[in-house]
């Protein structure tokens, strides 16, 4: 049997990091998982349309004009590939998310917002500073 049924709260709490759970060439879903408060990523797009519920802890969607929606347990945000977004921790706790998206995830881009090109063809620290919601460059270049 294929099928899978698991607790994503427990797992969040025990690997306290994003994992794959699901990668098939039409969709690929993930746990998604912000430890600490003020935890965030960089404003960003993706070339496939994806979903994100909030299953725990309350995130902050900010979007390129200055605007955001907060999104509590329960809440789930639906996005077009192409549209700029980034998520925040904006909760007291840590901040466990789902995402789905279509396709396989070796074929997603992460484009962010002020470089417009795909952080994954960036050098290993700069892809992880910029993933983390850091300066898109080095501090002294």
């Amino acid at each position: 049997m294929t099928i899978q049924v698991m607790d994503l709260i427990e797992k969040a709490h025990q690997d306290k990091k994003r994992e794959v759970l699901l990668n098939t060439k039409k969709f690929h879903s993930w746990v998604h998982v912000y430890p600490e408060p003020g935890d965030k990523d960089d404003m960003h797009c993706h070339n496939a349309d994806q979903s994100f519920y909030v299953i725990e802890g309350e995130c902050t969607m900010h979007f390129p004009d200055g605007g955001a929606a907060v999104m509590k347990p329960g809440m789930v945000a639906l996005i077009h590939g192409g549209d700029f977004y980034q998520l925040e921790n904006t909760g007291d706790g840590a901040m466990i998310l789902m995402g789905n998206r279509s396709g396989p995830s070796e074929d997603i881009k992460h484009i962010n917002y002020e470089l417009r090109k795909d952080i994954k063809d960036l050098p290993r620290e700069d892809r992880e500073r910029i993933g983390k919601g850091g300066p898109v460059h080095a501090t002294g270049s």
